[in-house]
């Protein structure tokens, strides 16, 4: 399944990603409409700011979602795509806070849906789209959405291309200073 992955340091708190996905969970799916429409569209990304580093934060639809086991209605599952949801299943999310409590990210909210119910809302991987719209508006690409096993073959990669220039330039500067010293 095709996750949300993010790369922090290309992060800088823009928050064009809480915008996006305020928008595209919009009624009319425009800015300009969407932001005098009522209940006020809501974000279901995070960019927070935690000790001078920004680091956007969503929903990771956990495997072992607590937030399944602790729906008390039934409302929270997961689809046929691996996406955990409240909205569109068998069952209505009553507003009864309880994955917004067990989340161990801290990314579901109470709030009002479009249809004015309050209701827990959380990231749904914008489900109308190729690419979720918080990816998509990323100006910095700090967000990528991919399969998990080719995010960590690409940060891999990056791994080992620094630390072998740093390697190179460590001989380098050795291969200098030596050369200052007369060996």
């Amino acid at each position: 399944m095709k996750q949300v992955f993010v790369r922090p340091e290309r992060c800088v708190g823009c928050k064009a990603c809480e915008l996006a996905c305020a928008v595209e969970h919009s009624r009319s799916k425009v800015l300009f409409t969407a932001i005098s429409e009522r209940p006020i569209p809501r974000r279901r990304i995070y960019a927070e700011i935690a000790q001078s580093q920004k680091f956007p934060l969503t929903c990771r639809h956990c495997e072992e979602a607590p937030c399944i086991s602790a729906c008390i209605p039934g409302a929270m599952y997961r689809s046929p795509q691996g996406v955990v949801n409240n909205v569109g299943g068998l069952q209505e999310c009553i507003g009864c806070s309880l994955c917004l409590m067990v989340c161990p990210f801290g990314v579901i909210r109470q709030d009002q849906a479009l249809d004015g119910k309050v209701i827990a809302l959380k990231c749904d991987l914008c489900p109308d789209r190729q690419t979720p719209a918080c990816v998509e508006s990323c100006p910095t690409k700090a967000l990528v959405y991919m399969e998990a096993e080719d995010f960590a073959r690409e940060l891999r990669q990056e791994t080992s291309s620094e630390l072998a220039s740093s390697l190179v330039r460590r001989r380098s500067m050795a291969t200098d200073l030596a050369g200052e010293a007369g060996y």
